[in-house]
């Protein structure tokens, strides 16, 4: 199967129902994107299809065929982060930081589609990107951070 996965042309010799995780995962080496409770209820596994955010655990490899993929790995470099990424380091949201890569697709998602969003509708967006360590203040502080960097890009 064929995938356009952080703006390059990658193929997998996968079953159909692999799920799109270990296809990013085990097959094209982007580790960046976790496993987290393979029910798509945490959103560590979230990356971008076709410019939407999707759970990767759920989503099976024929689903993604053809499909335009970015994973984290696919939003900034270490040189040139994203500014959700660099906002994030900006006010230190992580704390273990095995969640952050699927919460940092999910800001990313959500500043795509409103650039100044409120703490409620941050609050919805990113409800479904769980947090064991009860980071999101932080985490909402960081997307604040964002939206006023992108806002002065």
């Amino acid at each position: 199967m064929d995938f356009t996965v952080n703006g390059e042309l990658r193929s997998a010799d996968v079953e159909d129902d692999m799920p799109l995780l270990w296809v990013l995962r085990d097959e094209l080496g982007l580790v960046g994107t976790k496993y987290g409770c393979g029910i798509a209820q945490c959103g560590a596994c979230t990356v971008h299809l076709d410019g939407m955010p999707v759970r990767a655990c759920q989503v099976r490899a024929v689903e993604a065929e053809g499909g335009e993929i970015l994973t984290i790995e696919g939003l900034g470099t270490p040189e040139y982060p994203h500014p959700v990424q660099q906002a994030w380091i900006d006010t230190q949201a992580a704390q273990c930081g095995y969640c952050q890569s699927g919460q940092i697709m999910q800001a990313a998602w959500l500043l795509e589609s409103n650039p100044d969003p409120t703490d409620d509708e941050i609050d919805a967006v990113m409800s479904g990107n769980l947090c064991r360590c009860g980071a999101y203040p932080r985490i909402r502080e960081a997307i604040h951070a964002a939206a006023a960097r992108l806002r002065e890009a």
